[in-house]
């Protein structure tokens, strides 16, 4: 069975919320920060740390 990438961080997302309550700020942080260095200058250094 193979499971979208979408789907699967979706489903780790909510569970991960509903078990580990943090808070709404971390969350805003965190999302607010990946999309924001996904399309920054230091993207591709941190793909190559991340591989």
């Amino acid at each position: 069975m193979q499971v979208p990438l979408w789907l699967a961080l979706l489903v780790v997302g909510y569970l991960g919320v509903k078990l580990i309550r943090p808070p709404a700020w971390l969350i805003a942080v965190l999302l607010l920060g990946g999309f924001l260095l996904a399309d920054s200058v230091l993207a591709p250094a941190i793909n190559a740390f991340v591989k």
